[in-house]
């Protein structure tokens, strides 16, 4: 009988170590060159004949404009660019040569080239210090509309060129500091927004016909204002708004008799609308819980059409083709990065044009982001994605906060390679939308108006508590990451809460307010006074701002800190980490720093995210994970 009752335990304790091992299989890390060897694809434009589509890809290890067929096979090059960056913009309406635009070194002078069918190029818009925009093509197809600053570098002024002889007209001058929403069918009408605040933006309506600008958004208090596309006929304006609503919807102005009806709501953002060619369809973008989620009604009947159902993530940036036929999109989840597919709205039928995974890498040793909340200091709830790692049963990981950029951006569950890199090597994430941050309603917006580096700051640091209540993430190895305004929000954490995180890593980050206040790009012009209102003004807050510096007072800093940051970066100047690294290194506090001689605001070519990237992986092991932090 002894023998029988041992005989099973040691039976029923071999099957619990089974089924331990099988729900913890063993995890396959990754490198970064093999992460960042998942290719990055974006854009696409339907060719005349609708047989191929055109598309950017980082393929050769910076973007180039790609073609690929409808039907499904390899992508052919149409550029090589082995120095700047190129994105895809538009097959021209009757052949097949294209539009693609480029900068220098992401310096953000974008410039608008013709790409011939026999390869030879054109720069369009060849004045050297001026930035031009591609707002797309006439109804007619007889010429192309862009912005250009070329008169004044504050402005965008919209230009008309015929295709026939490529000679750009002026068509609005622009001394109103007006940015243009969209353009009618008919040509004649322009509707322009004008920030006031980031709250706060009116609209307006140029008719070209009798050369007058009319406000069509006369209000009071806090209202946003966004021209989204005209109808077909062009007797209509549809527009977003969140007047009177905590969230913005879609309306739409009838030109003739002055009134406006509501289109369409949600319990979120409608972020944009727009129509197919014909108007057969209308597609609507909802913002909603930090994901997009579309819908594209018949206009026939007004009932939105089923679309392809992927789980998994989620369809993106839908684009009809000119027959309204077919209708190119991207799917994208936490485990999927962006592939382009074709959709027959015949048959229902869609088709994978591309597999951008690295066939190395095995979705399943990736992670699913997930949304979670938590409360803040004065109780307010704060929504963050998180990323939890895989983790061995008693054991502690170390953890990050990520700080998105803006300020007023969102952190948006969606393929990313550098977070899941960071995952995959041990570290739980938690991406923060800390109060100030886009799409949780305007009264959230408007929550951290000067009082950057304070209370959203605040949120950030109450992001630690929700990661130790896991119960595995060790306490004393919580560091804080983050990119342009959440750059500045890792170098604000190691100054004014400077025994809060263990460490930092600052990508291309404010120290100096002031300085970047005075510095902004020319073409900003039309909303500097709405970040000054939100920011602080460096004529009239100068001390406001310089408290909130993190560089005047960078003796405060005694964590270590890791910065990368590009040369050409037009918007966070070099001098602003050239400077907190020399005032933290007076600390005796480790300090690494990685400048890329050839990028602007964010990193764009593949050896740079590579070298970087690991970079930083390699400061968190020796830093934080090593030593243990606190």
């Amino acid at each position: 009988m002894w023998k029988k009752t041992s005989c099973l335990i040691f039976v029923a304790f071999l099957l619990f170590i089974s089924c331990q091992k099988s729900e913890t299989p063993p995890i396959q890390q990754y490198s970064i060159e093999q992460f960042m060897n998942t290719v990055s694809i974006g854009g696409s434009s339907f060719s005349p004949d609708e047989k191929t589509i055109l598309f950017s890809s980082n393929q050769t290890g910076i973007y180039n404009a790609y073609t690929l067929p409808v039907q499904g096979g390899e992508p052919t090059p149409l550029t090589n660019s082995t120095e700047d960056a190129i994105f895809a913009l538009s097959f021209f309406p009757h052949d097949n040569r294209i539009l693609y635009g480029s900068d220098k070194g992401g310096n953000e002078i974008t410039h608008i080239y013709l790409r011939n069918e026999d390869g030879t190029v054109k720069d369009l818009t060849p004045d050297e210090k001026a930035k031009a925009g591609f707002y797309g093509w006439s109804f007619d197809e007889k010429s192309l509309f862009f912005g250009s600053n070329k008169r004044d570098p504050r402005f965008m002024d919209i230009y008309e060129m015929d295709i026939e002889t490529f000679t750009p007209q002026m068509v609005y001058q622009n001394d109103e500091g007006y940015e243009l929403g969209s353009i009618s069918r008919d040509k004649r009408y322009f509707a322009f927004i004008k920030p006031i605040t980031t709250s706060n933006v009116d609209m307006y309506l140029y008719d070209r016909e009798i050369e007058e600008t009319k406000h069509l958004s006369p209000h009071e208090g806090d209202v946003n204002y966004s021209p989204q596309t005209f109808s077909t006929d062009s007797k209509s304006l549809y527009y977003t708004t969140d007047e009177d609503s905590e969230f913005t919807y879609l309306k739409r102005y009838d030109i003739e008799s002055g009134q406006s009806e509501t289109i369409e709501q949600a319990n979120w953002d409608i972020f944009y609308s727009y129509f197919s060619r014909n108007g057969k369809y209308r597609v609507v973008g909802i913002n909603e819980d930090a994901q997009t989620v579309i819908k594209v009604y018949d206009m026939a009947t007004n009932q939105p059409i089923s679309l392809p159902e992927m789980p998994g993530g989620n369809i993106t940036s839908i684009n009809i083709s000119k027959s309204e036929q077919l209708m190119a999109f991207y799917f994208n989840g936490s485990r999927s990065p962006n592939n382009l597919y074709v959709y027959n709205f015949s048959t229902s039928d869609y088709t994978k044009l591309t597999d951008t995974m690295n066939p190395e890498i095995d979705p399943e040793d990736l992670i699913e982001a997930e949304v979670v909340r938590y409360p803040s200091f004065d109780g307010l709830e704060i929504p963050a994605i998180y990323y939890k790692p895989h983790i061995k049963p008693g054991d502690k990981v170390p953890a990050l906060v990520k700080v998105h950029g803006g300020p007023g951006g969102q952190a948006r569950i969606g393929y990313n390679p550098t977070v899941q890199y960071l995952v995959n090597h041990g570290y739980a994430v938690i991406d923060v939308n800390n109060r100030g941050s886009s799409g949780y309603g305007k009264t959230f917006y408007k929550m951290d108006d000067q009082k950057h580096g304070d209370v959203d700051l605040d949120d950030c640091v109450w992001a630690k508590k929700y990661l130790i209540a896991t119960g595995y993430v060790d306490e004393n190895k919580i560091g804080i990451i983050g990119g342009s305004y959440g750059g500045y929000m890792v170098l604000a954490a190691l100054t004014f809460r400077p025994e809060e995180f263990a460490l930092g890593v600052d990508l291309f980050g404010i120290s100096n307010w002031v300085r970047t206040l005075e510095s902004i790009p020319p073409w900003w012009e039309s909303f500097k006074e709405a970040l000054y209102a939100e920011m602080g003004n460096p004529e009239t807050d100068l001390e406001k701002l310089r408290a909130k510096s993190p560089l005047f007072h960078a003796e405060n800093i005694v964590r270590p800190l890791m910065v990368l940051q590009g040369a050409n970066d037009p918007r966070v100047l070099k001098v602003e980490s050239d400077e907190i690294v020399e005032a933290v290194k007076k600390n005796g506090v480790p300090v690494e720093y990685i400048v890329f001689d050839d990028e602007g605001h964010g990193f764009v070519i593949k050896k740079n995210q590579i070298e970087g990237y690991s970079a930083v992986l390699a400061f968190l092991d020796k830093y934080l994970k090593a030593e243990g932090g606190n």
